[in-house]
């Protein structure tokens, strides 16, 4: 599992900032390697190594050749350990890529507050767009993953309720995103941008039962093997809502052409289609305020996805 998000949070609550330096606790490999070792001895003897590119939620160790150690940053990353323990076991016998297998929820420890998890190693690369934005093949595995998601009972096994996203989750980013239109007006269209948002706002509301939603779906959170999709990883946003928040990866990944392909695989209509616009639209400004100006990578992403999406 060699990479994690840069916090977008389309499905759940707004990651725009990972909160004051205070409330970060200092995570380190001593650290992780004692709590590991208190709480799981059956892995002390495992070899612990700083896993890089961490993300800006998790720092991430690899713990022998099989396991990931996910230490949650910040209070926004917080949940997310006992969030996968419980659902992803649960869907991921239904879905066609693999998910993160989780192994243990560790619990706060030598002044570090929070839960954190360990999770089997998933191999694979990094998608990207150089390799599979043309690729219908891609566009197609990735509809399918979707759909497959969308198919999955919200409590498969019928025991406890399922975490779920209000109606408004786009209303709620009204704000934030015109002042990110307004800020950024030099870098980016602010009138086509103005257009692609109202559009979407006012786009009719999904009108059916809430379906499971990945939540933040782009290129960081997909695996590749062999030029192959392989993995879905970063379950952190999983809730029940509408699925249009998980057509962002159309913006983040595809071109026109493979977008057809995705937009046709899925069968979505005109309003799920527009809501899905202003989701890529307000994340990936959301993102770009955030961290474009400390890390030219996530600036890069950010700037094709807005622009993928005013282009429609």
């Amino acid at each position: 599992m060699p990479t994690e998000n840069t916090a977008t949070g389309t499905a759940g609550t707004p990651r725009t900032v990972d909160g004051p330096v205070a409330d970060r606790p200092a995570v380190d490999a001593a650290l992780a390697r004692r709590l590991v070792d208190t709480q799981f001895p059956q892995w002390a003897g495992l070899p612990l190594r700083a896993f890089e590119p961490a993300g800006s939620d998790h720092a991430l160790y690899r713990l022998g050749e099989e396991l990931m150690v996910r230490l949650p940053r910040h209070p926004g990353a917080i949940g997310q350990a006992a969030k996968e323990s419980r659902w992803l076991p649960r869907l991921a016998p239904h879905l066609p890529l693999a998910v993160p297998e989780p192994v243990a929820v560790g619990e706060p420890g030598f002044g570090y507050p929070w839960q954190w998890a360990v999770s089997r190693w998933l191999s694979g690369d990094v998608a990207t767009v150089d390799a599979l934005a043309d690729s219908r093949e891609a566009a197609t595995d990735l509809a399918d993953f979707l759909l497959a998601l969308r198919r999955c009972t919200p409590d498969p096994d019928g025991h406890d309720a399922a975490p779920a996203t209000g109606p408004d989750q786009l209303a709620r980013r009204d704000a934030g995103t015109r002042a990110a239109i307004r800020q950024h007006a030099d870098v980016f269209d602010a009138t086509a941008a103005t257009a692609v948002w109202e559009a979407a706002l006012a786009a009719p509301a999904w009108d059916r039962p809430p379906v499971w939603c990945h939540g933040d779906m782009h290129t960081g959170n997909l695996l590749t093997t062999r030029g192959r999709l392989s993995a879905v990883i970063d379950f952190g946003e999983l809730a029940l809502g509408d699925p249009a928040c998980d057509l962002t990866i159309a913006y983040t990944l595809m071109s026109p052409r493979s977008r057809s392909v995705f937009r046709a695989a899925l069968g979505v209509d005109d309003a799920t289609w527009a809501r899905g616009r202003g989701w890529a639209l307000a994340t990936g400004l959301n993102a770009y305020t955030t961290y474009a100006a400390v890390n030219s990578r996530v600036a890069a992403q950010t700037t094709r996805q807005i622009t993928e999406a005013l282009n429609g």
